[in-house]
């Protein structure tokens, strides 16, 4: 009955959200509470509520002033800069910033942290995207895709599979190396199709008319000559705010930040607040300009805040109320004997969709682990279960799944909405994990 119940409650949420009938939040908030009044929890929702709200909180914290944060040196100009290198070394060519993009995701979320890989990432291109005029569902996908297939041995989803197994966690991970060398290649070619595809429909796929190039004509005929990208124009408006003196404060100060972050010493909702009161108090030590800069990123804080919390309510109700545990049991329950040596490589094509339905403790540490007795039950090594697991289970699928806070991450701060993100994106990191599963079987790290 939980089961079941847990199960449509999933279906109905993903169906409102992917549909537009409901807003995140509301869904997020009805859907649940509805499923666990009809299941007979009564007033005990409440107590599941407020233990995911505690659970998110600090996420949520570290979002609020991780925005105000970015806003206020973003403010300050210092930005500009930074923004103006990376075209003058991409240009203004697409597939080029697509390729950057997935690239410099890929390097910040070698910590491992999914949250702090989309925080640095998404601010220093999304200028670029909007300057260009490029779909912000393409720099969404690029993140996420090389978030998702650098699943490396100090990530959750390779922690959890070796902690719920009690083996190495190099004994899942060193096969994998390969497999995750396919995936790269792979999204890397995505990232550059799907620029080539942009300056197509930004009409930059011609040399004479890509940005960047200027045409002079003259008594000698036509002379293309290349000249570097358009300044940026600030309005008024952004002139009187700019601190262009203190680029390099507000660089260090970002740094820092960044670093002691990554490094785990302090918690990043701590280092945020620090740095967000450092931000206004050096850039703009007038308590009137303090307040108006707050005031001018406090709508996106607070609208992202509150789906967070939201997301909250829907995991504290699904995991107190044992719906997911119910589901995961269940799951087990229809693998047939006959069709046991197949398990790695159905599981392999199923894992990324599984990010849909459970969050990563309900799997790796409820489902998995009985997946894997069964295999082990049949002749199988138990192992396999877990590497066809990480190939897209909360690795190339959470940073879609409504189960996760990086999701509400990506989607805030690309400023598109869930279901556009997921529509478009879905797709692709579903072919992200096919891919690896079958160059796992074609390399005989899981069976066919």
């Amino acid at each position: 009955m939980l089961a079941l119940l847990g199960l449509a409650t999933i279906v109905v949420l993903l169906t409102a959200i992917m549909t537009n009938r409901m807003s995140p939040l509301v869904a997020l908030i009805a859907v649940p509470i509805i499923a666990a009044l009809a299941g007979g929890f009564g007033l005990e929702t409440s107590k599941f509520i407020i233990s995911g709200i505690r659970s998110i909180a600090p996420t949520a914290g570290m979002f609020v002033f991780a925005i105000i944060f970015f806003g206020v040196v973003t403010d300050a100009g210092m930005m500009d800069p930074i923004i103006d290198r990376i075209l003058r070394v991409v240009g203004t060519k697409p597939a080029r910033i697509t390729v950057g993009t997935t690239l410099l995701a890929l390097l910040i979320h070698l910590d491992g942290s999914g949250a702090v890989c989309f925080l640095i990432t998404i601010p220093a291109m999304l200028p670029l995207y909007d300057r260009l005029g490029m779909d912000k569902r393409i720099l969404a996908l690029c993140v996420s895709m090389a978030a998702g297939v650098n699943f490396l041995p100090w990530t959750g989803p390779m922690i959890r599979s070796a902690a719920a197994l009690k083996v190495p966690v190099t004994d899942i991970f060193n096969p994998l190396i390969a497999v995750q060398g396919v995936g790269l290649l792979f999204i890397f070619t995505v990232a550059f199709l799907l620029g080539k595809r942009e300056e197509r429909r930004l009409g930059l796929s011609s040399p004479h008319l890509a940005a960047g190039e200027a045409r002079s004509v003259g008594a000698m005929g036509v002379d293309a000559t290349p000249v570097g990208p358009a300044p940026r124009v600030l309005t008024p408006e952004q002139i009187k705010i700019r601190r262009p003196k203190l680029f390099w404060v507000n660089l260090i100060l970002t740094a820092v930040i960044m670093a002691v972050m990554i490094e785990g010493a302090v918690d990043p909702v701590v280092m945020f607040m620090v740095g967000t009161v450092l931000a206004l108090m050096i850039n703009y030590p007038d308590v009137k300009m303090q307040k108006e800069r707050v005031d001018a990123h406090a709508k996106a804080a607070l609208m992202m805040a509150s789906i967070l919390l939201a997301a909250g309510v829907f995991t504290g109700i699904m995991t107190g109320t044992k719906m997911l545990t119910a589901m995961a049991q269940s799951a087990v329950a229809f693998v047939p004997p006959e069709m046991a040596q197949h398990v790695p490589f159905a599981l392999g094509i199923l894992s990324m969709p599984l990010s849909l339905l459970f969050d990563p403790d309900s799997y790796y540490f409820g489902m998995m682990p009985v997946i894997a007795e069964v295999y082990k039950t049949l002749g199988g090594d138990p192992i396999q279960i877990a590497q066809a697991s990480v190939l897209g289970q909360m690795t190339v699928g959470f940073p879609v799944s409504p189960l996760t806070p990086a999701t509400f991450l990506v989607v805030g701060l690309c400023g598109i909405g869930l279901g556009e993100h997921q529509k478009f994106s879905i797709p692709y990191l579903f072919a992200a994990s096919v891919v690896m599963t079958v160059a796992a079987a074609v390399l005989g790290v899981i069976p066919f």
